[in-house]
């Protein structure tokens, strides 16, 4: 048995972290993060010009038609250059829309549907927020949206569990520490839904893999950056990484890291194969990486030294990035809440 990824899954990992290595420098995240929307845009454009939003669309809708193994690969290498996309959205939309009509996947995988995600209610539902169902039409608001600025239609959840396609909102930036993405709260008033499913059909649980890939990749930039500085960086006329206090840290948070990346991708396989233990997996998997991806931020920061807190180094972007994924879609403790409902540990 084959436990590697396959040829084809290293080059597509490959492409798109070269193309982001050449179009998603820290000066262009700077510039994002500073609100740059044409630097946003044209890193969009980019990226939507590789194809990757309609990677896990099925083939007969237009799409490549592969799993969320590939598309956690994909935000892997996005998580890796803290870059800004609309592709986890587009990626559990095309995950749950084919159930809601042929025509949202088609159009996911042609960019004539650009997709916002919106599934607060379905992990961690806030006072005076929450979307309610009446006669067909979605009301009230909702907190923590991914909405790309050329959406068309948003995927959103209402406080009983339903999922909604909706084409009409109102939003108002919500301020993070991440400045490498933007969030929104969205308001809907009566707002007719175009295609609603009574369930969330594996949505929150592809969007909490997708977000431990994320925290994978931006975990794996810091710790690759606390091991050049300590390359590079001398004290006492010897570079710190010959220091054995320094080598303990970076061994450390590899020892950490390497297992966390076998675990999404199992939880990715199982998602694609239909493995009964597959929600389960996924939910762990975005609880041990948000841990993870915590220990390895604090301990990267800490080989920099006090250089690890400036705006010179740009560390606090995957810093901030990894702090804020820890929270989306549900915190560790209400993933593995999740986790134990599944498998019938939670008393009634």
């Amino acid at each position: 048995m084959e436990f590697a990824l396959s040829e084809d899954q290293r080059m597509l990992q490959d492409s798109i972290s070269g193309f982001l290595k050449d179009n998603a420098s820290l000066d262009t995240i700077r510039k994002i993060a500073d609100g740059d929307a044409d630097a946003k845009a044209t890193l969009a454009a980019g990226l939507s010009e590789m194809g990757i939003m309609g990677l896990h669309v099925p083939e007969a809708a237009g799409g490549s038609g592969l799993g969320l193994l590939e598309a956690c690969l994909v935000q892997e290498a996005l998580g890796y250059a803290v870059t800004p996309s609309g592709f986890l959205a587009a990626t559990v939309a095309a995950h749950v829309l084919p159930n809601a009509g042929e025509a949202y996947a088609e159009g996911v995988a042609t960019g004539d549907m650009v997709f916002g995600l919106s599934l607060t209610e379905l992990s961690s539902r806030r006072d005076l927020a929450g979307l309610t169902l009446k006669d067909g039409h979605v009301s009230g608001k909702t907190l923590l949206a991914m909405v790309p600025d050329s959406a068309t239609h948003v995927l959103t959840a209402d406080t009983d569990g339903g999922l909604h396609v909706v084409d009409t909102w109102s939003a108002t930036a919500m301020r993070t520490i991440d400045r490498t993405r933007t969030f929104q709260e969205l308001g809907f008033d009566h707002a007719k839904c175009e295609a609603s499913m009574a369930q969330a059909d594996g949505a929150l649980e592809a969007a909490r893999l997708l977000i431990a890939a994320d925290t994978l990749g931006a975990a794996q930039a810091m710790l690759d950056k606390a091991v050049e500085y300590a390359k590079e960086r001398k004290q006492f006329g010897r570079v710190i990484g010959s220091f054995q206090a320094v080598k303990h840290l970076c061994a450390e948070m590899t020892a950490k890291l390497e297992p966390a990346r076998a675990l999404v991708w199992h939880a990715a396989y199982a998602m694609d194969t239909g493995d009964p233990e597959a929600a389960v997996m996924a939910n762990l998997a975005k609880a041990h990486l948000a841990e993870v991806g915590t220990f390895v931020a604090k301990t990267s920061t800490e080989v920099h030294g006090g250089m690890g807190f400036t705006d010179l180094l740009g560390l606090h972007y995957w810093f901030k990035r990894i702090g804020v994924n820890r929270q989306l879609f549900g915190s560790p403790e209400q993933a593995r809440h999740s986790a134990a409902e599944l498998q019938g540990f939670v008393a009634a």
